[in-house]
């Protein structure tokens, strides 16, 4: 067996903070900018950071299950980083398209 990169009383670490910025962060600057055509450089850039983190993560859990590393190793980090990958990436294309839209009401705005 291979010596644990990290112990148990770690494991909770890489996903709650991964949870904690993406969701206490990422809800409320799309929630408040995305429908209002604002800052849409840096909101993307957000989510883009975030599936970016999360594809690092899910690979080093993939990379911890191939190397023998202990359940709670290869879990705490292949799970959150999967699970981000996923609801980031559907996200993303929610906030893009709330931009798509604000960016439409815009127009039609100056079109009247």
């Amino acid at each position: 067996m291979v010596e644990a990169w990290f112990g148990p009383e770690f494991a909770w670490i890489p996903g709650t903070l991964l949870g904690t910025i993406g969701g206490g962060i990422g809800g409320p600057l799309a929630g408040i900018f995305a429908p209002r055509g604002k800052f849409k450089k840096q909101v993307l850039g957000f989510y883009y950071t975030i599936l970016v983190i999360s594809a690092v993560m899910f690979i080093a859990g993939v990379a911890a299950l191939l190397s023998g590393q202990p359940y709670g190793v290869w879990y705490a980090l292949g799970f959150p980083g999967l699970l981000c990958l996923i609801l980031f990436g559907v996200l993303q294309g929610v906030v893009s398209k709330r931009y798509e839209e604000a960016e439409l009401r815009k127009t039609m705005a100056k079109d009247l």
